[in-house]
């Protein structure tokens, strides 16, 4: 049998024999793309040559992207594991032509591979084309069909609609019609009894398109139409893991190679048997599929979190232990002890994988932990529900409150549903799938993002930024366009010239003015980018766009930035000095304000290692390094001169290269000329954020100044207040004073407590075999009041206490039982509870003791009466 790593090189081996130049994949994480955080298809790193922003280098490219898809328009996630062929990570093998090839060499070239190369029999494919949409005033495509009848018998050409055979990447840009080539792999026996043309697009798991060729022609424009793209492209997509189960003669993806080695592992893990139960089956799956999509994200640079991406990513890990949790009996970290073999299976091609593999390894052990005792937390949760469902003689539970186990505790509802029937209860669906669905739409609002096409002022598509050496220059306007988001309108500018940074590499935009001829100015208040478009962020468009501006950055903010970035390159290579080599960048924030800086490490950084760090930072400041800047250097020559690089991210071959002193990055982002100009650099936090990533805040230049004026002021502060001039003396002082009065203060309360007990003891009742003890209404601290009870529990197993205590507007019942009234059967914390309703209190305890407080002054004595008859009766 081929391996599945044969079957990739042998794809790399083809089409660079058809002169294509074989490219790396992208991260699988996006960061400069505001529609989209992770790539969901193969075409996504190639996004701005099919729209122009960035000229063509290599017109025919062939690669493996790394995707996934869990979100939005291309959503996969319910249907892993239960099927055989859909995965939320996945491989898409891809080769294009910008402006070379088209029609005719795309589709001979996917012949050859596929029935020449890999040698998959020609009657088992099917292949569909575009046919044609009145709404677009689009045709059939009959260039596609006459090609392909050219190669294949007509009976196997299938028209298809708009749905499955006209592909967009969104709502706007570069799209076209596509040819779809399918594979049946049914058995012979099936294939008699239905034709396999019959099942084409029918969701058939044996029936399955395996490659897809889409033709870029048009544009989709904001208002709906289509407009013809000035150069044709070919693009096109096979899921590797597909081609393998065809390839390998399997009918699942999952019992390929690519996942049989992982699938196994799990099964000797859980000591069940893969092929022998349906639901362990399908949860070995679940967590084979999800463990590469987490692993990938996090050496890509995501971690798993509570915002955006990084909750996404959460989301995944926890579905796969929720089904590892359920199905195979896991109750510690599992996943963890997979990433090896991952790295192992994967890690010759991505080689981010081994590299992460320390890193990969402790954030998914720690998510686990942490997910595992949340898991406890929401069977508690259910626990009490089901309790006050049962209370009340219910048989069914709100799907509310299976939604809240849901959202909450990341319960699915397959698994409470599980749990309610074998406790004999039920839970509506509809009204889960209702809250569900109003949730998701209040994401979808909060996320909605709609603009209108560009308008066309000037001629051209590049900006030439000249911010590295100016900090103005004239420009002009080459397009707009008005953004709706979150109720707020904007406008975004492209120059055609442009000092002003945009946002990127954790370097926040840079602000500032266009001026006009007669003195009028528009203010930018943010700079961003599209993918490799840089777009000025502005709530008014200037009275005439066409004319000539002075772009003009806010200058003390931009080298207040540049202070920090160059700060935060220092201080890389000095954690690296003193913590080791294995620290590594894993995000990073750049504002005038100050720094963030998160980096790989798995230990508190302790205090002396903080300040030797700011010492080297430090004396490299004191020795004005001057800035060495290389642009446009070779990659190789990059690595040459030991220039760190960032996993999860992607360079062209030719790069920006940043020296100061001892450290040298390559880095996009504007930095000072000189170190002296840092002044001094000072750290003002370290703390975990994730497993094994730290994260550091700094600040540097002028905000050190600002910072030590601060302390300094309330250091004078303090002296005045202490009226001392040696502070540390004053306070240690005073903190002798104060242990001193506490002891005083305690010995009085001992004092007063002793005497309150022997108070209430010459008052107490014996009702019934049981003593009635019971405190007036007096302004006792329930510091007392809790001691009192503890004591006369101790010596009374027959004791009733009942205490009231009025603090301010506010008072509280405690109930004590003591040990023989707790054995009869009776609950402190369920009387306590019942009595709060006669002061609209809240509260509870232990079944010994409890407590309750409350505003309805005028129920207290109902409340009291309350507890007294029914321990009295």
């Amino acid at each position: 049998m081929i391996s599945s790593t044969q079957i990739r090189k042998t794809f790399f081996d083809f089409f660079a024999s058809k002169q294509h130049h074989i490219v790396e994949s992208a991260p699988m994480v996006i960061k400069n793309d505001p529609t989209l955080m992770f790539t969901n298809a193969g075409m996504n790193q190639f996004k701005d040559i099919f729209i122009g922003h960035i000229p063509v280098k290599y017109p025919r490219i062939a690669d493996t992207q790394k995707c996934l898809r869990v979100s939005g328009k291309h959503n996969d996630l319910e249907e892993v594991g239960h099927d055989t062929y859909h995965h939320t990570m996945f491989e898409m093998l891809g080769n294009w032509s910008f402006g070379d090839y088209f029609k005719k060499e795309a589709i001979e070239y996917a012949w050859e591979l596929l029935t020449e190369i890999y040698k998959i029999p020609k009657e088992n494919l099917y292949v569909t084309v575009f046919e044609g949409d009145r709404k677009d005033n689009t045709s059939k495509d009959m260039e596609a069909y006459d090609l392909w009848k050219e190669i294949i018998p007509e009976d196997r050409i299938l028209f298809g609609n708009k749905k499955d055979n006209f592909w967009e990447m969104g709502d706007t840009g570069p799209c076209g019609p596509c040819s779809e080539i399918h594979v049946d792999i049914r058995s012979a026996e099936e294939k008699a009894k239905i034709p396999g043309r019959d099942l084409v697009n029918q969701d058939h798991p044996q029936v399955i398109e395996i490659w897809n060729l889409v033709f870029m022609q048009f544009n989709r424009m904001a208002n709906g139409s289509l407009v013809e793209l000035p150069a044709k492209h070919v693009d096109t997509g096979m899921g590797f893991e597909r081609l393998c189960m065809v390839v390998q003669g399997k009918q699942s993806n999952y019992d390929t190679d690519v996942f049989q080695p992982i699938i196994q592992e799990i099964a000797k893990l859980c000591k069940q048997t893969y092929g022998k139960d349906l639901k362990a089956d399908i949860a070995m799956r679940v967590i084979a599929d999800h463990l590469r999509a987490v692993s990938f994200a996090i050496a890509d640079g995501q971690l798993p979190s509570n915002n955006k991406a990084g909750y996404v990513i959460r989301r995944i890990l926890r579905r796969a232990v929720r089904y590892g949790y359920t199905f195979l009996n896991f109750r510690d970290p599992f996943m963890c002890k997979l990433v090896p073999l991952l790295c192992k299976e994967m890690g010759e091609q991505f080689k981010e994988l081994k590299a992460q593999q320390e890193l990969i390894t402790k954030v998914i052990a720690e998510e686990e932990s942490a997910f595992l005792r949340t898991l406890e937390s929401g069977m508690r949760l259910l626990d009490q529900i089901m309790t006050k469902a049962k209370s009340k003689n219910q048989t069914k539970i709100s799907g509310h409150d299976a939604f809240v186990a849901y959202d909450t505790y990341g319960f699915p509802f397959d698994l409470t549903d599980l749990i309610l029937k074998e406790n004999g209860l039920t839970v509506s669906l509809e009204d889960f799938e209702k809250e569900l669905n109003q949730q998701k739409e209040r994401s979808r609002s909060a996320a909605a993002v709609e603009t209108d096409d560009w308008v066309r002022v000037h001629q051209g598509e590049e900006t030439n930024f000249v911010g590295y050496d100016e900090m103005s220059c004239e420009t002009k306007i080459l397009k707009y366009r008005k953004v709706s988001a979150k109720n707020k309108t904007y406008f975004q500018l492209v120059l055609d010239h442009t000092p002003f940074y945009a946002e990127s590499g954790g370097q926040v935009g840079d602000r500032g003015v266009l001026i006009d001829s007669e003195n009028n100015q528009t203010a930018i208040f943010d700079t961003k980018k599209e993918g490799n478009l840089m777009v000025h962020l502005c709530t008014e468009l200037p009275e005439k766009p066409e004319q000539i501006f002075m772009a003009q950055i806010d200058i003390d903010a931009r080298l207040a930035t540049a202070c920090n970035h160059s700060a935060t390159h220092l201080m890389h290579h000095a954690l690296r000095t003193v913590l080791g080599t294995h620290v590594e960048q894993k995000g990073s924030l750049v504002r005038p304000e100050g720094l963030r800086f998160d980096f790989s490490h798995f230990q508190k950084v302790t205090d002396e290692e903080i300040r030797q760090v700011e010492k080297i930072v430090n004396a490299q400041i004191r020795k004005c390094f001057p800035l060495i800047e290389s642009r446009n250097l070779p990659l190789g020559k990059a690595q040459e001169k030991g220039a760190l690089m960032l996993f999860g991210e992607k360079y062209g071959d030719e790069v920006r290269v940043i020296e100061m002193g001892e450290s040298a990055e390559l880095c996009g982002g504007t930095h000072v000329l000189n170190s002296g100009q840092l002044g001094f650099f000072k750290i003002i936090s370290e703390g975990a954020i994730a497993a094994g990533v730290r994260r550091i805040e700094a600040i540097s230049a002028e905000t050190v100044e600002n910072y030590w004026f601060g302390l300094q002021d309330s250091f004078k502060e303090l002296q005045e207040v202490f009226k001392s001039a040696n502070l540390k003396q004053a306070v240690l002082k005073t903190v002798q004073d104060n242990d001193e009065l506490k002891k005083q203060l305690g010995a009085f309360m001992e004092q007063r407590k002793q005497q309150l007990k022997q108070y209430l003891l010459s008052r107490a009742e014996q009702i019934n075999n049981v003593l009635l003890i019971e405190m007036p209404d007096e302004h006792v601290l329930p510091e007392i009041i809790k001691g009192l009870a503890v004591d006369l529990r101790k010596e009374t197993p027959n004791l009733i206490f009942i205490a009231k205590s009025v603090q301010n507007d506010r008072s509280s019942i405690t109930l004590t039982l003591g040990d023989d009234l707790v054995k009869a059967g009776y609950n402190a914390n369920t009387l306590i509870k019942e009595a709060a309703k006669f002061i609209d209190g809240s509260g509870g305890g232990q079944p010994f003791s409890a407590t309750i407080s409350g505003t309805k002054i005028d129920g207290f004595a109902d409340a009291i009466a309350y507890l007294k008859g029914e321990l009295l009766k």
